[in-house]
Formats: structure tokens, sequence, C-alpha cells
């Protein structure tokens, strides 16, 4: 089918497609498919899949393709609404106090009894309570984007579950309420994107609320698909090599295969070397790019030969 035979939403979807590319995002159908339905449906996406198979980088891609500022949220264990949504100034407002305390004379001036006094002062309540001393956190900041923005909550699976359920006011209906202030709610909503590492179970209440995507590691034709966006300096040859030796590593029983990031870095580490091709040296000189654990390294080793012959018969 031809682009102008594609329906609007065909259509938009290969628009996204290609827009994630050329921001150097190499994506798979159903990745742009899921962003395009975020967008069109202002609806959270939930991205999951094992590390390094470029989760975060999705957003990154997402936020320059759609010229929106991206606001990132990193969690951790212990995240609260204070490092997530706002602050109070306590400086500024304690500055504000002192002058309120000098000028008290003047302004208690007219009044009549303790009663007629308070009243008086309750009249500053929201003087201390509103915009202006606020210090705005992450999600405030998305919700206050004048023009909207790319709201990244990175490894939401860190966080607690009371986190995790304080964000479902956000994610329905893309607003918050403060108890000084009142309900905030976005003028235009944010994409968002939800990452985990799948460290534990993330709950019904929020997965309803979102489009889930599952980034699995990408197949050979994807992989170097991504390795020559990312390196196209590396010869094509010594490309095909190495994604099939990362490829072939993968079966393997390690207790961190590769992830594409470290495919990335292996390939940015041949370049610098002017590596002709794979060789059992150059591999075992450079493991350490690819694989994290002392253990994993020690494991391939005897396999290395077996696994450097049959990736270079792809070159």
């Amino acid at each position: 089918m031809s682009a102008a035979q594609q329906s609007p939403a065909r259509q938009g979807i290969t628009d996204m497609l290609a827009g994630l590319g050329n921001s150097g995002y190499i994506a798979s159908e159903a990745i742009a498919t899921v962003v395009y339905l975020a967008q069109a449906l202002s609806k959270p996406v939930l991205v999951e899949g094992p590390p390094g198979v470029g989760k975060t980088e999705l957003a990154y891609a997402a936020s320059q393709l759609l010229e929106k500022p991206l606001i990132r949220l990193q969690c951790y264990e212990g995240l609260d609404e204070a490092k997530a949504l706002y602050e109070w100034k306590y400086g500024k407002q304690l500055l504000y106090t002192q002058v309120l305390k000098e000028k008290l004379g003047d302004l208690m001036a007219g009044t009549q009894g303790l009663r007629e006094s308070i009243d008086r002062l309750h009249e500053f309540d929201d003087t201390f309570f509103n915009e202006e001393f606020l210090e705005p956190r992450p999600l405030l900041k998305a919700l206050w984007a004048e023009n909207g923005a790319v709201l990244l909550i990175d490894e939401i699976d860190k966080s607690d579950q009371e986190f995790e359920a304080f964000l479902l006011e956000l994610l329905q209906d893309y607003q918050i309420s403060i108890p000084e202030i009142g309900t905030v709610k976005a003028k235009i909503p944010p994409l968002v994107f939800l990452t985990s590492n799948n460290t534990r179970e993330i709950g019904d209440a929020l997965k309803r609320r979102c489009l889930h995507l599952y980034i699995p590691f990408p197949d050979s034709k994807l992989e170097q698909s991504i390795i020559e966006s990312r390196v196209p300096e590396l010869e094509q040859r010594l490309r095909q090599q190495l994604v099939a030796f990362v490829q072939s590593l993968r079966g393997l029983d390690l207790k961190k295969v590769p992830a594409v990031s470290e495919t990335i870095d292996w390939a940015r580490t041949l370049l610098l070397l002017h590596a002709p091709e794979l060789d059992n040296q150059l591999v075992r000189s450079t493991l350490n790019v690819l694989l994290k654990f002392q253990d994993d390294i020690e494991h391939v080793d005897a396999e290395i030969p077996a696994l450097t012959r049959a990736a270079n018969k792809h070159g």
C-alpha cells in the first residue's frame, strides 16, 4: 500500500517510525505504534524489558521528535511526594514571616481584642502558601509546562508501592492535589513514559492506566541497524561480526547478558582500536566492555574461539 493510500493512523505510525529514526532511535513498528497511540489517546506508557534495551532512550527520542522538554524523575526506594512533586520554600517563608513580625504593630492597628487580632492574622495565611513559595519538582514541572512536556518516570519498580499509588491521580487525569492550594491540572497533558526493569511486579491499578510496551533484546537485523545508526564509521563486515558474537553471548547462561548499550560501547571500542575483524585475542582483551561480572568473563573464555569463528562467518 502506498503512503497516499494509507489510513491516517497508519500514516501516523509510519511517520513516528521515521521520526524516531531521525532522532537517533531505531525502533520497531511495535514501539512506534505504542508511542503514536500514547500521543493520540493521551495515555501514559509503561515500558518494561531488560536493562539496556533502550527504554529510557525512547523518552529522550520522543522529546527530541516532539520538540518538547524532557523532565525526568529517577525513582528509588523511599522516594516521596516532597522530592517528586513539590516542596515549600521554607527559607523564603521564614524571611517573609520575619518581615510580618516587624510590621505586626502596623497590621494590628485598629483591632479590638484577641479574636479580632487573630482574624486579622488569618488574612495572611494564603500569603505563605501560594505558588510564589512553591518549589516545583519533576511531576509538578511537567503539569505546569506551558507547551507540554515529555515526563520520564524512570525505574518505577525501584520505588515503593505507596509512591506507585500516589501516581494514580496523575496518570488518570493529569492532575495532582496539593492540600494548601487545591488541584493542579495540566494545561497540556504531558507524554508520560514509565520504565521498569521488572525487579518487582507493578500494581494492576497503575498498569490499567497505561499502554504497555515490552522491549526485548533486538534481533540481529535490528541490532545491526542500531549499530549502524550509532557507530556509522564501523565497517559493515565488522558490524555483522560483532552483532553475531553478541547475539551468541545472549544465548549463554550468564549473570548479565550484554545489553544493546554495551553492544554500542563494544562497537566504539573496536573502532577506536582500528580492528579489521574479530580475533580471539581482541575479544579476550575487550570482553569486559560487554560483560560486567568476572564470573561471566571466565565462563565465556573457553567459548571464545568457537564464538569468534561462528561470528566471522557473518562478515
